[in-house]
């Protein structure tokens, strides 16, 4: 199976919803006939109340089935809506959610077990063990019902969704830079031009975004074929049907080009993996809707920078990808695209700006972020935080005429308003808090 083979399967199975409850179906069907085999080792049989529990078992498997339907119905509207006021970018994670997927597999589990266990009671005899299985699974899947009610209700929330996407983006950053910044810059690759010419290009023979690409196995084709490749597009890229997807430097030449094109994934829409700039996109499409004249929600806006605030101080304390694999030799094998600081911190704030440019809370909350990255981050970071604040104050200037509104949209706060100013300091710096406190009681 090749590496593209095993994405494809991988990533159909984290999106999909259904695989789960296949297996619990299958597990059912399973367990009822380990059940069976030991209630006749074991002689478990009752000769009595045979129509009761079949009357019983008939009405369990029906309620059960009636739930899925309706809690499949249900969880589809509440996506779509969610999507519609969101961001439709959103339903992926949704569907990615454990809770969810555990719940539909228990649903289905319970209605698969129950029916097989009512198949199983024929005449006046009952099997005592599967019944009373059938009967408490019934209730668990009440309570992971309500349970999965609670936590849909919380997890849909604007709020609860840019937690979650906020959650999975900081997994995916600390998996792809994983050296954290200690007090020296990135490396900066060099213009691929000084690699020369390239011997071979290979071109795209299907159309769609790149979801991801096989590192080390591109390493591994390079070094066998004493070649450097360069990866034309970036994790995220749209990418045309025919449009140059590697370039091969070298003398010798390179892999094959089907070889190739078997180390990258493309798909339909973009994804966090490899891609953490996604969850970045994610998370200012919410805050962009929020703002926008139809909605005008310039709190659920500063709950997105909340979360745009804890995603850039991760990735602003990290090494960022200098986009050069070389092998275990030192040679270099991998040229790629990758986003920089630059990069992050433009799409994290440029278009909050703009569009919240007439909110005062958007501005506060604005500013308080950047102030407060400017102090936790190294200073190689925080140039650019500087100039994003002239920005800020400019903007500022020009969207509010009063000089009162100006100067309130001036002043960092982290609630946005109503909060206490806080210039940017991080919350756990408690005497830096308490003296700003002071200062604005006097």
């Amino acid at each position: 199976m090749t590496w593209l083979q095993r994405y494809k399967l991988r990533h159909y199975l984290q999106t999909s919803i259904w695989v789960l409850p296949a297996f619990g179906i299958v597990a059912a069907l399973l367990s009822v006939r380990g059940f069976d085999w030991i209630e006749q080792i074991a002689g478990w049989q009752l000769e009595s109340g045979a129509n009761s529990v079949r009357d019983l078992l008939g009405t369990l498997a029906g309620s059960m089935f009636t739930f899925i339907v309706f809690l499949s119905s249900t969880l589809l509207l509440v996506v779509q809506l969610a999507s519609a006021q969101l961001s439709p970018r959103i339903i992926s994670v949704v569907f990615r959610d454990r809770v969810t997927r555990f719940a539909l597999t228990l649903f289905a589990f319970t209605f698969t077990f129950t029916l097989a266990v009512l198949l199983r009671v024929q005449g006046a005899s009952v099997p005592p063990l599967t019944t009373q299985l059938a009967q408490g699974l019934f209730l668990l899947s009440m309570v992971a019902f309500l349970f999965l009610i609670d936590h849909v209700g919380k997890t849909l929330r604007p709020s609860g969704a840019l937690r979650a996407v906020a959650r999975l983006a900081r997994k995916e950053i600390q998996r792809v830079y994983p050296r954290r910044l200690a007090g020296s810059t990135d490396r900066s690759a060099g213009p691929v031009k000084a690699l020369g010419e390239p011997v071979s290009t290979v071109l795209s023979s299907d159309a769609g975004v790149l979801l991801a690409f096989d590192l080390e196995g591109i390493v591994t084709l390079a070094r066998q074929a004493d070649c450097v490749i360069e990866l034309v597009p970036e994790v995220g890229d749209f990418v045309p049907v025919e449009s140059p997807i590697f370039r091969i430097f070298g003398e010798k030449g390179g892999p094959a080009a089907s070889v190739l094109r078997q180390s990258v994934a493309l798909g339909q829409e973009r994804t966090m993996e490899q891609d953490p700039a996604f969850a970045f996109r994610i998370v200012v499409d919410v805050a962009c809707k929020a703002l926008s004249p139809a909605i005008n929600d310039p709190t659920t806006a500063v709950l997105a920078i909340d979360q745009l605030h804890h995603l850039l101080r991760s990735v602003g304390g990290r090494h960022l990808d200098d986009g050069r694999v070389s092998d275990l030799s030192g040679n270099l094998r991998l040229v790629y695209s990758t986003p920089n600081w630059e990069d992050f911190v433009c799409l994290a704030v440029t278009e909050i700006r703009q569009y919240g440019g007439t909110s005062i809370q958007v501005a506060r909350r604005l500013r308080a972020m950047l102030e407060n990255l400017t102090e936790v981050l190294p200073p190689e970071r925080t140039s650019l935080l500087r100039d994003q604040m002239k920005l800020l104050q400019r903007s500022a200037r020009r969207c509010f005429a009063d000089p009162e509104d100006c100067a309130l949209a001036e002043v960092g706060d982290l609630q946005g308003v109503g909060g206490n100013p806080s210039r940017g300091r991080d919350r756990d710096q408690r005497g830096d808090l308490q003296d700003a406190r002071v200062k604005a009681a006097e």
